[in-house]
């Protein structure tokens, strides 16, 4: 009988918490998205029913259909702050981002590459991000041009085979093994040849980091860091980190043994010195790893949805052709650094690719000191996560007309001046904008150009059109297989 009492005790208790925190939001003041006890608002997407960015773009219009400025909703048990005004965002992301600096992820010294500059917080991302910053600046971005051409290049000789062989082309293992190459030269100063090496071990393993289960993603979100440190948690399996280890460590005792000294990612953080001491193996360990995966699907993700939309908007792909040609015919036909700034209908293609598809569909912060919403009287405490719903802004009407279109007039000047701050972030903004935005979007140009420039794109009929989108690992995707009728100009 006294066990019963107790179970009865403990469960009652347990309900009145759960049902105490779920007018967390209630009580100070603002409208809390109607939730599931224990799984908050994320029951969907833990299941598998619904997409992350699905998720994130009902819970935006939802605030949006009841005209307020924010929200909140529960990962899982965890109070989580949704701005939707701009203006609160640019003040969350720029103005006031000393309470917003942590993106909350997981890191932990003993998981080596969780501590990388994506993660890290406080005082050593400060400090890294100051060291690592002049890599990406637009001069040294300038000398890998010639680089990318050289991948681009490949990438369409790669493309025309399957063309001249009368065969489909898969051209989403295409542009990945496009930007695994360009990675591997500029930031490790290697030849991984995946264009030509169906084995390539770079493009397998860079496959296997984004087929993360979604039972870590739960512990993620739900255990403590210290718990999931002590349990031996790691952000990714032993043998991405093992193969990430023994792969930096060869590349700098390689250079040290026959004196090689290279511009590139991995010297500068051979070179970085903190508080007058060098980087240690495990640092650049981290660093070399977040560098390859940021830099390889978020890349050609942006291809392959600019080539989709290009294919489904023919008049759009023939305009874009049309400016390549007159651009080009003033340098002599060849894709110079110059002439890839000067196509301004190229970079309008490119900001609508990133306005309708996002790298990622939101962007996590975490309070780190109690903060006063201006112009509201609500208070976000420390610890209280953030979620800046990027994918709801994008496809908001009231930023962009039609939406669901792809437009790149929505990047005209006087459009653009319309439009609010902080109304488009695909890279973030403030000081934890994407450090490797400038270089990600030189690669997806020349890539781009030099396929126009050969090749006509039409939707296949096996491609399903307006596209389907998913989550997979943090990134957003497109859910099905797309397919081109590829034609040679």
């Amino acid at each position: 009988m006294l066990i019963i009492v107790l179970v009865a005790g403990v469960t009652i208790g347990f309900v009145s918490y759960l049902i105490w925190l779920e007018n967390y939001w209630k009580r100070r003041g603002i409208h809390g998205i109607k939730t599931d006890l224990l799984f908050g608002n994320i029951k969907k997407l833990i299941v598998g029913k619904k997409p992350f960015p699905c998720s994130v773009l009902d819970r935006y219009r939802t605030l949006k259909g009841f005209k307020l400025k924010h929200g909140g909703i529960f990962t899982y048990t965890k109070p989580t702050y949704i701005p939707i005004d701009p203006m609160i965002i640019k003040h969350i992301l720029q103005a006031d981002a000393r309470h917003f600096l942590s993106r909350g992820l997981y890191h932990t010294p003993a998981d080596i590459l969780s501590m990388n500059l994506l993660n890290l917080e406080g005082e050593r991302w400060k400090c890294l991000r100051a060291k690592l910053s002049p890599t990406f600046t637009s001069g040294k971005i300038k000398i890998t041009h010639q680089i990318l051409l050289e991948k681009a290049e490949l990438m369409a000789a790669v493309v025309g085979k399957s063309v001249d062989d009368n065969q489909l082309c898969d051209i989403k293992d295409v542009l990945s093994r496009y930007t695994i190459d360009i990675i591997g030269n500029c930031a490790f100063g290697i030849e991984s040849d995946s264009l030509q090496n169906v084995d390539d071990i770079f493009i397998r393993y860079g496959k296997k980091i984004f087929e993360r289960s979604r039972l870590k993603l739960v512990l993620l979100q739900v255990l403590p860091w210290n718990l999931l440190a002590y349990l031996g948690y790691r952000s990714e399996g032993r043998d991405i980190s093992r193969f990430f280890s023994n792969f930096v460590a060869r590349m700098i005792d390689y250079r040290k043994t026959n004196a090689i000294y290279r511009k590139d990612f991995l010297q500068l953080m051979l070179d970085t010195k903190i508080d007058d001491h060098g980087l240690t193996l495990e640092e650049i360990t981290a660093q070399a790893y977040i560098f390859f995966t940021a830099g390889f699907e978020t890349s050609s993700n942006a291809l392959q949805f600019a080539l989709l939309e290009l294919a489904g908007n023919p008049e759009i792909q023939d305009k874009l052709r049309g400016e390549i040609e007159e651009v080009l015919s003033k340098y002599h036909g060849q894709l110079v650094y110059e002439a890839v700034q000067e196509m301004v209908y190229l970079d309008k293609v490119v900001k609508e690719t990133l306005r309708k598809y996002p790298a990622t569909a939101a962007l996590p912060r975490v309070c780190t000191k109690d903060y006063k919403i201006p112009g509201t009287g609500l208070l976000i405490e420390e610890g209280i996560r953030v979620q800046i719903p990027i994918y709801g802004i994008h496809m908001d009407p009231e930023y962009y007309p039609l939406p669901e279109q792809f437009n790149p007039e929505n990047f005209n000047e006087e459009n653009k001046a319309k439009r609010l701050d902080c109304s488009f972030l695909p890279f973030g903004e403030g000081p934890r904008i994407c450090i490797g935005m400038k270089f990600g979007l030189l690669q997806v140009k020349i890539g781009l150009v030099t396929l126009i420039r050969q090749f006509v794109f039409v939707l296949n009929n096996k491609t399903i059109f307006p596209v389907n989108v998913k989550d997979r690992g943090g990134l957003l995707t497109i859910k099905e297989d797309i397919w081109f009728d590829i034609r040679r100009i």
